[in-house]
């Protein structure tokens, strides 16, 4: 398949992916990834592999999209849960009467 990444056009396969992360030690993956083989992956350690070009080279979506038409499960940056807000004594019983919280 041929596609773009950092304005350089490329000609990947599923198996010449497979073969080039073959032997990598995956890097800790705290945001969007690629399952490779058995192996997650960040996406940019991906890209650096596959392309050979630093990671500021190119952008995250560019990989992920390459590596999704090439049949790769790719998982995205799981959204931050909303912090709790942390309520005083007289604010939660307030709640629990049914009375408006205050700010």
């Amino acid at each position: 398949m041929r596609c773009v990444i950092a304005r350089f056009p490329f000609d990947l396969t599923r198996s010449g992916v497979l073969e080039s992360m073959k032997g990598i030690k995956p890097e800790h993956a705290s945001g969007e990834s690629v399952i490779i083989g058995r192996r997650t992956y960040p996406v940019k350690q991906v890209g650096q592999v596959i392309t050979r070009q630093d990671r500021r080279d190119f952008s995250a979506g560019e990989v992920l999209r390459a590596m999704t038409q090439l049949g790769f499960t790719c998982r995205d940056l799981a959204p931050a849960p909303a912090p709790k807000r942390v309520l005083n004594p007289v604010q939660q019983a307030s709640a629990m009467l049914g009375a408006p919280v205050a700010a």
